[in-house]
């Protein structure tokens, strides 16, 4: 089953001000890498003291050296292009709301691994952590955002061929990940959690030519195959309905999309989004595998409000009427900023809120 941490995390955290502005400057050409470096390992080593601080069982190095969470492929693989920016297919507040944009390069030719994406990430932050440590990785079904019919279709003509080039790559990153001691992986999957809205499956998916039905089969099915076992290494998978800049985009219960969890089978825990009425309620628990473990995403990363231990250890409460309490875990619903510019919510809640899943936690299970 993998090791099993109660009080666990999403992975990214709110880039400090002076980080990004040291980006900007580096991007502009005005701050030298490797005083760009420099600021970046000073951010990491405060962002694990302060999830050491708060009590959680497990740590990220926040993602604070990503353009964002899913930059691995935008800013490593040769085969995209620039110059053919597309606006990828988000919508914000639900899907009849307000459309959201993000300019995302366009894949032009077959993709290649140009360098390595986490491995800094979890070289440097090894040597300083003292608890568990966690790298997130995208889902090979992210670079949806990517093809397009108009620019992509001369090196992918079925965007599912695209998508399992993403997940060689992506398995390769894990192996190595493997063998310099990473315990703990997670995959991060909106892009199949969205399809609970049948809104998004449409305007995002459907209407572009990438099937959201096949996305359910043989996307979840590329997913899984990355996770194949590695000896002492835990595998995750994140489902959220999407978080950028404190918007979501999609709502619905997970009865729409349970039948993934069932594909899941290489996954030792799945760690699933519960913060707000979005979400729906816990009875499609029923359908997780036996043998995986459940983390119930309940202490928001979107607003500033600070839930209450009593409140989220009432919730955990309730999720144990349809899975066992003992196969539980508790953590915030996504990240805090998985885009650099973060959620709009302060660095001390950030911490509070870290607080609130330990002493749930620890409430929640007594040692």
């Amino acid at each position: 089953m993998g090791s099993f941490y109660r009080a666990d995390v999403l992975g990214s955290l709110l880039r400090p001000a002076h980080l990004k502005s040291a980006r900007e400057a580096w991007l502009s050409g005005r701050l030298a890498a490797s005083e760009l470096k420099r600021i970046e390992d000073r951010c990491v080593d405060a962002a694990i003291a302060m999830q050491e601080g708060a009590g959680v069982d497990v740590v990220s190095d926040g993602e604070l050296r990503r353009s964002w969470f899913s930059g691995l492929y935008t800013d490593a693989l040769e085969g995209l292009s620039t110059a053919a920016q597309i606006k990828s297919r988000i919508s914000g507040e639900g899907a009849a709301a307000e459309t959201r944009t993000l300019d995302a390069p366009v894949v032009t030719s077959k993709i290649s691994r140009r360098n390595s994406w986490a491995i800094e990430e979890f070289a440097y932050a090894r040597g300083k952590a003292r608890l568990p440590l966690k790298v997130s990785l995208p889902s090979p079904l992210m670079m949806y955002l990517n093809w397009s019919r108009d620019h992509s279709k001369s090196a992918y003509p079925d965007p599912f061929d695209l998508f399992a080039d993403a997940a060689r790559v992506l398995r390769a990153e894990i192996v190595e990940l493997a063998n310099l001691g990473c315990t703990y992986i997670q995959i991060d999957t909106p892009e199949i959690c969205v399809l609970v809205d049948p809104a998004f499956r449409k305007a995002g998916f459907d209407d572009h030519g990438i099937s959201s039905a096949r996305s359910l089969t043989d996307g979840m099915d590329l997913i899984n195959s990355v996770a194949a076992p590695i000896p002492g290494v835990t595998f995750g998978l994140h489902f959220c309905r999407g978080n950028y800049k404190g918007h979501w985009f999609a709502q619905g219960g997970y009865e729409a999309i349970s039948q993934c969890f069932r594909r899941a089978t290489n996954y030792n825990h799945l760690l699933l989004e519960y913060d707000d009425a979005r979400s729906g309620g816990f009875e499609p628990l029923r359908d997780v595998p036996d043998g995986v473990n459940v983390v119930l995403g309940l202490v928001s990363t979107k607003t500033n409000t600070v839930e209450s231990v009593d409140q989220v250890v009432d919730r955990i409460d309730e999720a144990s009427r349809y899975f066992p309490r003992e196969r539980l875990a508790v953590s915030t619903q996504c990240g805090f900023a998985s885009v650099s510019e973060g959620n709009p919510i302060s660095e001390e809640v950030q911490e509070a809120k870290l607080h609130v899943v330990a002493e749930a936690a620890r409430r929640a299970w007594p040692r």
